[in-house]
């Protein structure tokens, strides 16, 4: 490819590296960006995390993540992941 040099001047993950030396739709399923390894969050999980929420968020004083973790019927989920479905809800 003669404009693989303009994608050197930008950052790139081991991911995409290897996927540029080995030819672009290489990589297989499974293995890449740590977000093919989430498991995406799930209509009752959402409804469950909103209600946790709600329960959760007119503690004075207290995290309302680590409760909702804490209370949370899906082990696994880190506190990252459950921020950023919050934002995103």
């Amino acid at each position: 490819n003669k404009k693989a040099f303009v994608e050197l001047l930008f950052w790139k993950s081991p991911a995409i590296i290897c996927e540029m030396t080995q030819g672009y739709s290489s990589l297989q399923e499974g293995q890449g960006t740590t977000r093919s390894r989430v498991p995406p969050w799930t209509p009752q999980e959402e409804q469950e995390l909103r209600e946790l929420y709600w329960k959760y968020k007119e503690v004075e004083g207290g995290d309302i993540i680590a409760a909702i973790l804490a209370h949370l019927p899906t082990p696994g989920r880190t506190r990252r992941q459950v921020v950023k479905q919050l934002v995103r809800m």
